[in-house]
């Protein structure tokens, strides 16, 4: 293989880009990359093994293509999924253990060192700042999700800020309607239009009809998984009427 393309593989693992290394099977000379963002490098590739290369990405799961008579194999080199969540709550406790479980890591951000500590999240990387300030060192890339989950607009209102401009796969907010409205009408007088702010699912989590912290962060992880594997929860999100 060229050795442009190994040095680029490395330096997006480095970046925490996924990639995609494409081969055609009847001659394993011919290979290019595809990125996250859909560039290629090395050998023009028809747009269906562009496209199935790109979804490969997203599920991080190998897989052959046909395309124009021909056969492609698409190898993934993905990072792992990671959770970037806003505030050391209770419900980023019960969290914590299921994202690893489904292999996330986790990051949690709080300024309150008192509820980030080792006792409450063990095993889950703690960064004790203010989001604004240990966001943009955290790296806001296409493998993470943000969740913002403190109710407090002085935290979670930078985080999203931050968030609406960065490649996320995901970003959640916890609220009420009512409470997602206002933060709305924040955004929305701090510069954004609606079409980034729609990129906020809230209120987040899937409609399971969740109420302790255990059910509202398995309602959250089971959005964010069905965003990163399906691209989309909407068929999932519909919340019966209240009557």
């Amino acid at each position: 293989m060229d050795a442009t393309l190994i040095r680029r593989i490395a330096e997006d693992r480095a970046a925490r880009r996924g990639v995609a290394l494409v081969t055609a099977l009847d001659d394993a000379a011919t290979t290019a990359l595809v990125a996250t963002d859909g560039s290629d490098m090395g050998t023009a590739l028809p747009a269906a093994v562009r496209n199935a290369a790109l979804d490969a990405i997203r599920q991080d799961q190998a897989t052959n293509v046909e395309a124009e008579g021909r056969r492609w194999f698409v190898n993934v080199f993905a990072p792992r999924p990671r959770l970037i969540v806003i505030g050391a709550v209770h419900i980023a406790q019960a969290l914590a253990p299921m994202a690893a479980a489904v292999g996330y890591d986790m990051v949690v951000v709080d300024p309150r060192g008192a509820f980030l500590t080792p006792d409450r999240f063990p095993g889950v990387t703690a960064r004790i700042a203010w989001p604004e300030d240990v966001l943009p060192e955290i790296g806001l890339d296409p493998a993470s999700a943000l969740l913002a989950l403190t109710h407090d607009p002085k935290l979670d209102d930078p985080a999203l800020t931050l968030a609406l401009d960065a490649p996320l796969f995901y970003i959640g907010a916890l609220g009420s309607t009512r409470t997602h409205a206002k933060r709305v009408a924040r955004l929305e007088e701090a510069g954004f239009d609606a079409g980034r702010i729609a990129r906020i699912h809230a209120p987040v989590g899937l409609a399971i009809g969740a109420r302790t912290a255990p059910e509202i962060a398995l309602s959250i992880l089971s959005e964010v998984v069905a965003v990163r594997r399906l691209g989309s929860a909407d068929a999932l999100r519909r919340r019966p009427p209240k009557g």
